[in-house]
């Protein structure tokens, strides 16, 4: 086999597997900050701490879950990026307010 026919075959299988990669990139990386973000958020709502913290870690898990669960059912390894961002905008926007101080209780 020669080495343009060689190279030719790695860029196919290169092709096949970089959407599959993405998304486990994504289901791994996202995920975990998209659960990170929740746990933090919960703490914009007004409660006692410990009940907020508690309830922030066992979303954190559901949403974490649910991540992986959209990240492998979208139709495209960009649109599942781009799901991940769109719920994570609110969450950060929370988790600002949470970390500044103006959610502080």
């Amino acid at each position: 086999m020669s080495l343009h026919a060689w190279s030719q075959r790695a860029i196919r299988h290169a092709g096949r597997i970089a959407p599959l990669a993405s998304r486990i990139a994504a289901a791994l990386f996202g995920g975990y900050a998209l659960a990170a973000l929740s746990s933090v958020a919960v703490l914009a709502i007004p409660s006692s701490k410990p009940q907020a913290v508690l309830s922030g870690m066992m979303l954190s898990f559901i949403v974490y879950a649910g991540a992986v669960i959209w990240v492998f059912a979208a139709r495209s390894a960009p649109r599942a990026w781009g799901g991940l961002l769109l719920a994570a905008f609110p969450l950060l926007l929370a988790s600002c307010w949470v970390w500044f101080g103006a959610g502080a209780a």
